[in-house]
């Protein structure tokens, strides 16, 4: 899992096995973040992080966690299409996704350690990020 800014700069990452769901990563990724002392006001995410438990914990924080309902949601909706709006900007996120992409080492897996692969996807994140800074 990849945390990135609204410009699509990666700024943490969370690797694990594709077991676990995505709800369950989630705060481990935001920790990731290195910004100093300063804390991300809105996290927007899909549909997958729709939970109400990740929603109170990142309220906790003081974190707004802004994502589309399931449609099987029991509970009222917590969102409003104010926030909702927000949403339209997602797709620099898999703008960031897609460049990662671009690095067949991290789509194709030939390295049997996940320090190994660990150690490329922060090579590409740091050239993404120098790529975005040079223009």
């Amino acid at each position: 899992m990849v945390v990135v800014d609204g410009q699509g700069i990666p700024l943490g990452s969370h690797l694990t096995s594709a077991s676990p769901c995505e709800v369950r990563v989630a705060e481990s990724t935001l920790d990731a973040i290195v910004l100093g002392r300063q804390r991300p006001a809105r996290v927007i995410a899909d549909r997958g992080y729709d939970s109400d438990p990740l929603r109170w914990r990142l309220i906790n924080r003081s974190m707004l966690l802004i994502s589309p309902h399931r449609k099987n949601r029991r509970a009222t909706p917590l969102n409003d299409g104010r926030w909702l709006r927000r949403f339209r900007k997602r797709w620099k996120v898999e703008r960031t996704f897609a460049w990662l992409g671009n690095y067949r080492r991290l789509v194709v897996r030939y390295d049997r350690s996940l320090s190994m692969y660990h150690t490329f996807f922060h090579i590409a994140c740091a050239l993404i990020t120098l790529r975005f800074l040079l223009k």
